[in-house]
This record gives C-alpha cells, sequence and structure tokens, in this order.
C-alpha cells in the first residue's frame, strides 16, 4: 500500500476506537497520530496527555505544546516521578517498561474516569523491528497503537505530515533524556539535568542531529560526519570543553563512528534485550 492507502486505513481504525487519550510527546510520530485522531474523530473526542518529568527537554515540551495548538487539539500535563522508580533508576535494559508502566497507569485512569474509550500511542510499523521495551508495557496496559496497525513507516509518516504542513514532518528523532545514560548508571535528575543543558548547548552552536551520551565522569559527543569539524575546530572545540567540564563532566569526546540513534544498545547482550521486550 501506498502512505494515502495506509491512512485512509488509519483513519478507518481510529473511528473504530470512539474517544481516545493520545499518549503525546510533540515527536513525529504522537504529533501525526494526534492530527490524525482530531481531523477523523473531532477535537471534543480526543485527549492529548504530555507526561512532563526530568527526562522531557524543555525544548521538546515546548515543541509539543506548539504543535498542538496548530493541530487544535486539547493537551493535559501528566507529571510523572518515574526517577523515584528504583527499577527505572537502576537504567537497565527494560528501563523504557517501567517508564511507560508508569504513564499508560496514569492514562488509562484519565481515560476510564473521563469515559474515554481507550489509550493509543505513536509506535509504528518500523518499531516492530527495534528494541523498544515500550511496547511491551502497550501490551500489558491494552493500549493500541493504530500506526502500526496501518502499517505505516516512520518514512510514511514523515511524508504525510508534509502533506498536512506539520511542524515536525523533518525534525530529528529525539528520545527521552534517559537513553543518553550508560545503561547501569542510575538514571537521576542531576545527570538528567547536565544532559539537557549539554545539548541545549551544541544546539546553540547550530548542530541539529547529534546527542550527548553520558557515562558518569565522561560525556560522549555523536555527531554526523559532516558536523565533526563543527565540534572539533577552534572556537567551538574550546567553548564546548569549558561548558561541558562546567557541568561536572571531567572528561568529553567525540566518537569518531558518528551519530547512532539508540547506540547504547550495543551494550546488551541479546538475552538481556530478549528479557526486555
Amino acid at each position: 500500500m501506498d502512505p494515502e492507502e495506509k491512512y485512509n486505513s488509519l483513519k478507518q481504525i481510529l473511528r473504530g476506537l470512539g474517544r481516545v487519550v493520545v499518549a503525546y510527546s510533540g515527536g513525529v510520530d504522537s504529533t501525526f497520530l494526534l492530527k490524525a485522531a482530531v481531523d477523523t474523530l473531532k477535537a471534543e473526542n480526543v485527549l492529548a496527555c504530555i507526561g512532563v518529568s526530568a527526562s522531557l527537554a524543555k525544548w521538546q515540551y515546548e515543541q509539543a505544546i506548539k504543535c498542538a495548538k496548530i493541530i487544535g487539539a486539547k493537551v493535559e500535563e501528566v507529571t510523572m516521578d518515574e526517577v523515584s522508580d528504583a527499577k527505572y533508576a537502576a537504567n537497565k535494559a527494560d528501563r523504557c517498561f517501567h517508564c511507560k508502566v508508569h504513564l499508560y497507569t496514569i492514562l488509562n485512569d484519565i481515560a476510564k474516569e473521563r469515559n474515554f474509550d481507550g489509550v493509543i500511542c505513536g509506535s509504528n510499523l518500523d518499531d516492530k523491528d527495534d528494541f523498544r521495551p515500550g511496547n511491551r508495557a502497550a501490551e500489558v496496559f491494552g493500549v493500541r497503537c493504530p500506526l502500526m496497525d496501518a502499517k505505516l513507516t516512520k518514512e510514511d509518516i514523515r511524508e504525510l505530515s508534509r502533506q498536512m504542513d506539520l511542524p515536525t514532518a523533518d525534525v530529528p528523532a529525539s528520545p527521552c533524556l534517559a537513553s543518553r545514560i550508560s545503561y547501569g548508571l542510575e538514571v537521576t535528575e542531576q545527570r538528567l539535568k547536565q544532559i539537557e543543558e549539554a545539548e541545549d548547548f551544541l544546539r546553540g552552536l547550530g548542530l541539529v542531529e547529534f546527542r550527548v551520551r553520558h557515562h558518569e565522569t565522561i560525556a560522549r559527543i555523536e555527531v554526523h560526519a559532516e558536523d565533526m569539524e563543527k565540534v572539533t575546530a577552534e572556537p567551538n572545540r574550546s567553548k564546548i570543553l569549558e561548558k561541558l567540564k562546567s557541568l561536572g563532566f571531567k572528561y568529553v569526546a567525540v566518537d569518531l563512528q558518528g551519530f547512532g540513534s539508540g547506540s547504547l544498545n550495543v551494550m546488551l547482550t541479546e538475552e538481556e534485550k530478549r528479557k526486555s521486550l
């Protein structure tokens, strides 16, 4: 099927779901899903809920609110405190599962209390082939994945988002800040803040798609090959070094392998991945 046929399938799926609560982050997928839900079901039958915690970067929160306003959707903030959960803070392979357990518990309660028919999330078809412990939480809590059900891939979603003039159409994927912390290193608000401030600084230098990985005393910067010079040439090199050391890192490194989404997953064994899916 081409993207248009898949989108028609998505609308049919949404009609069958009735009134829905959308697990909303403001990223490419959940923004597209929110737009499709509002267009198909009407705004009064859709509630976007965004989980707000130390793992959500301020710029992402602001982007999410802006996009929801453009779409004409109602947004409700849900206060998350997943860092206080020892299973989440332990930062093992199943960290994302425990985060989604907190989120989906709250969203299911909201749906029940306000007479919504269910909760939906923005997982797409590509997520089936990736390491996504959060997908297991969706199954456990009965959260539907309409984009996946309609067989929409990330590229389909970007193409349709462009047609809809959504600001997120070409925005790089940016998972939560905790995904930057090396597995086994405890997730704390302090470390999340270090990452957010470091990435805000690099963004201010003109970088668009990159990561600052937290390895306790080491900040490992991942950028695309064409951006290497931006972080290694003067005066940026010295500025970056000074800023990240001021945040508490003792060493600042640039990964010669370059940017890689989910690159920390190479630390996990296949057995650890299987247990967490």
